[in-house]
């Protein structure tokens, strides 16, 4: 085994800024450069040079367990709760400059590891984990780059738009706007996204860009903050080998540039095997080799696992991690005793790891440690100073938030299917009441509940799905410290208005008109207003619904319930409701909704022709006095307090799930 001494490189470009301590500090661009418009780049004489400082990056005993039911064997209930080890006593190091493979089969602990080495992973954690000898914190996550195995990107937005949006959340703003703009330039070009930097990155509806060059711009997006730790989560997963080799590639020259590099790999090619510094490899959580890439196949052979065939080494070594040995036939079936083989030989690997690898591995960490104590310890006491700071305030998040929640939704937002929904909606009702009498009352007050129960209902079935759909985005940027969730959340509110106030207001537009309803431009500016008022109010119901849900079809089903419990309790079908249950329509806003629209629609002093020749007051008028025309500002801020009220409660919901 190598000796694990690490000595960091100096930071590039003479920089006298600690090692260790949080931030980032940028060459700033000339006068005349900042000038320059930021909608054409030229090729600049100084280009933005980022200074990296290097990260040693040491794990010890790495040992993580949860909690699994244990099921009962008479009623297939469940007798309680017992721990299942996903990670067993893991040891190794990193240094500047090296990447590291974690190799092993399907359920091995590869992408757990990666978690807790990223500080990602929350729960029964035990071991220690150090970066430049210290624990992590603040400064080392905004210096960490993440990237997952699945492309969580957005996709209505261009390469160059989605890169732009996270340099403006990741990077301070000591930085302009043009040297921000200027970094994303540097970095599509090294990561060769030249080519598609004005294509839209696409999703399963929408047609992008190729499954490599979203993995090159999810790696792009954690370049930006120039990482000097990366992580990736099987990076050429789902990829033919000619790319897998392209981004793998890239993933070395990184390497190769002062960078600590980790990655979990299923089954890599020869030709990728071979680029590895070192390689861990994994059997059911527990280490059964780590050490240099190029001298695994020897070790392997000195215990007695060689293999005559020339094989890839990476398909020897996933054999030998899932039990099986290099002689070894496939018989058509499984059978017990070779499961007893299987487990045998795992145990084998295991025992001769602690016995080979283990000890002279936790020496050689341990003397490493001696070495680099004294180096570290002031920097990361200065750095921890730093640990809670944001890059960028609170009112900037905000702004680039909108922008991007415009930009991605700009082609939902006025969707022609939606829009032709709403519309075919109102222009038929408009037919059904066309000019409604004020003799036929039953007729019109039906109308206002359908205001009541349409737009009650419609904008509340929309926002279920906002923050279940974008769960995995939300939790991806949170965990690296991109914005504060309250600037996300009062971005998307703000963001979605245009939608959903348009739609209804094209809505009550064509359909008061041809209904005949009061031909009054107070009272119709009134009705408006009422509508648009319980379209908000149903938005926040809707957002609370799927933001303490998180899951669509749980949230639609609740939603589906609660919908049909305000139709009925609404006050137009049951207007005696029994007096054990009468609470449900104080609960219900469509109740609300329907009471102030009847009450800007007529007032006590209203008469209606109830037969030829005879005129009836509309307060007497059952349906009408059963809500009442009085106390409408009491109904105002009751729906105030609802629309305050669930958006505080989808607010703190969203704290509760936003690290799941």
């Amino acid at each position: 085994m190598p000796q694990l001494n690490c000595i960091a490189p100096k930071p590039e470009h003479g920089s006298t800024s600690d090692p260790v301590e949080g931030g980032l500090s940028l060459t700033k661009m000339s006068s005349e450069s900042q000038n320059k418009a930021v909608l054409a780049f030229p090729v600049q004489p100084k280009p933005l040079q980022l200074p990296l400082y290097p990260i040693t990056l040491k794990f010890e005993e790495v040992v993580y367990k949860v909690k699994s039911e244990q099921e009962g064997f008479c009623c297939g209930g469940t007798w309680g709760t017992k721990e299942k080890t996903i990670l067993n006593g893991i040891t190794g190091v990193v240094c500047p400059g090296e990447l590291l493979a974690m190799l092993g089969p399907s359920g091995s602990g590869k992408t757990t590891l990666l978690c807790a080495l990223g500080g990602r992973l929350s729960g029964k954690l035990s071991g220690k984990i150090t970066y430049n000898g210290q624990p992590f914190s603040g400064s080392v996550k905004r210096r960490t780059g993440f990237v997952a195995q699945d492309d969580i990107l957005y996709p209505h937005l261009t390469v160059t738009e989605a890169l732009f949006f996270t340099a403006l959340l990741r990077l301070p703003n000591s930085l302009s706007r043009n040297e921000k703009l200027q970094h994303v330039e540097q970095v599509i070009t090294e990561l060769g996204l030249t080519r598609c930097r004005n294509s839209m990155i696409g999703g399963p509806l929408v047609r992008g860009i190729s499954g490599g060059e979203k993995k090159r711009v999810s790696i792009a997006q954690e370049m930006l903050i120039n990482p000097c730790l990366l992580l990736l989560d099987e990076p050429t997963s789902g990829l033919d080998s000619t790319t897998a080799q392209r981004i793998l590639t890239t993933i070395k020259r990184l390497a190769s540039g002062g960078r600590t590099i980790i990655t979990t790999i299923h089954q890599p090619s020869s030709r990728l095997y071979h680029m590895f510094d070192k390689v861990v490899l994994l059997s059911e959580g527990s280490p059964i080799y780590n050490g240099p890439a190029s001298t695994a196949l020897d070790y392997f052979s000195s215990i007695g696992f060689s293999t005559s065939m020339i094989v890839n080494p990476a398909d020897h070594l996933l054999d030998l991690a899932n039990g099986i040995s290099p002689d070894f036939k496939h018989p058509t079936e499984q059978s017990e005793n070779m499961e007893l083989e299987q487990k045998s030989l795992r145990e084998n690997l295991k025992s001769s790891y602690e016995k080979n690898i283990s000890a002279r591995l936790k020496a050689e960490l341990y003397n490493s440690e001696i070495n680099n104590y004294s180096h570290t310890k002031d920097a990361s006491i200065r750095s921890n100073r730093k640990a809670e700071q944001w890059c960028t305030s609170w009112w900037h998040q905000f702004r680039v938030l909108l922008q991007r929640g415009l930009r991605e939704r700009r082609y939902e937002a006025f969707n022609k299917l939606r829009i032709f929904q709403v519309i075919s909606v109102a222009v038929l009702g408009g037919l059904l009441w066309w000019h409604t009498p004020t003799s036929h009352i039953e007729d019109r007050i039906a109308l206002l509940f359908f205001f009541s129960v349409f737009w009650g209902f419609y904008p509340l079935y929309n926002a279920v799905f906002t923050f279940p759909q974008e769960r995995t985005m939300l939790i991806k940027e949170r965990t690296s410290g991109m914005y504060r969730l309250s600037s996300y959340f009062l971005a998307r509110t703000f963001g979605d208005l245009p939608l959903e106030l348009a739609l209804p207001t094209a809505f009550v537009f064509i359909i008061y008109w041809m209904g005949g309803l009061k031909a009054d431009p107070v009272t119709f500016i009134l009705s408006l207003l009422i509508v648009l008022y319980t379209v908000l109010v149903a938005q926040s119901l809707g957002l609370a619904i799927g933001a303490i849900l998180m899951d669509i079809k749980q949230a639609t089903t609740l939603a589906s319930v609660t919908t049909l419990v305000f139709l009925i309790a609404g006050g137009y079908y049951v207007q005696q409701i029994p007096p054990f249950i009468v609470w449900l329509k104080y609960l219900s806003y469509s109740y609300y909704c329907y009471k102030l629209l009847l009450g800007v629609q007529y007032s006590e002093d209203d008469y209606y022709e109830c037969s030829k020749g005879v005129l009836c007051r509309v307060a007497d008028f059952p349906a009408v006095k059963s809500m009442g025309l009085n106390h409408l500002w009491i109904d105002v801020c009751i729906m105030a307090l609802m629309l305050v009220g669930y958006r505080l409660v989808a607010y703190m919901a969203l704290h509760r799930v936003q690290l799941r």
